[in-house]
């Protein structure tokens, strides 16, 4: 991508939606339950159950996690997280699933409760990136989950959230959550000519904002 810089990437740590980040691979292939997951207490799940109920839909909790370690130095428990964005009204639980992640009302919480830039973007083409990294930001991009092993065919674009996190003229670099430990977590080189596949051209711009105590 021309308008991409020659390299520039921000040192954002990572996190997994799953608390053990090695075992992801194990858990999206059915071969290990996420109830079985052994640090799922650090997530601030009541019981294993809530925990393997959540753990499925983390992955923008796991995203704001790395923003929030990024620019405030901390990093809450992703089910709490997760608790406070359905009372902002960012996640509607049902018995059996839950809708979301909601932008608007997510990008309203980020603010007031974080005191974050945090701006909705229905529309954020893929030219933007570069400059919006560029400017100091980190995007939460909707793309399809098979990205992690760039599927020649995804059935669809979107359905899963991964955080943008640095750009060179081949690359967007991006913390994905549910990405694998073989090079797919951290820093996973999504090439700009494959990325169309994936992302639906939507997602959250976030940046330091204020800082609030």
């Amino acid at each position: 991508m021309s308008n991409a810089p020659v390299s520039l990437i921000h040192p954002v740590p990572y996190y997994a939606q799953w608390e053990s980040a090695a075992l992801v691979p194990d858990i999206i292939a059915g071969t290990l339950s996420a109830a079985d997951d052994p640090l799922w207490q650090k997530s601030g799940a009541a019981n294993r159950e809530e925990y393997a109920f959540w753990s499925w839909r983390l992955c923008g909790m796991a995203c704001l996690r790395m923003v929030l370690d990024h620019w405030r130095g901390t990093a809450p428990p992703a089910v709490t997280l997760a608790e406070e964005c359905a009372e902002a009204g960012a996640y509607v639980r049902h018995p059996d699933r839950v809708d979301g992640l909601i932008y608007a009302p997510f990008a309203a919480y980020a603010r007031r409760r974080w005191g974050l830039f945090a701006e909705s973007r229905p529309r954020l083409p893929a030219e933007e990136l570069p400059e919006q990294l560029a400017a100091g930001r980190l995007a939460m991009l909707s793309v399809h989950p098979s990205l992690r092993t760039l599927d020649p065919r995804p059935p669809h674009r979107g359905g899963h959230l991964v955080l943008a996190v640095g750009a060179t003229p081949d690359h967007l670099l991006v913390h994905n959550p549910s990405g694998f430990p073989d090079g797919s977590q951290r820093f996973a080189e999504v090439p700009w000519a494959d990325l169309g596949r994936f992302y639906a051209e939507r997602g959250v711009l976030l940046g330091p904002g204020e800082h609030r105590s």
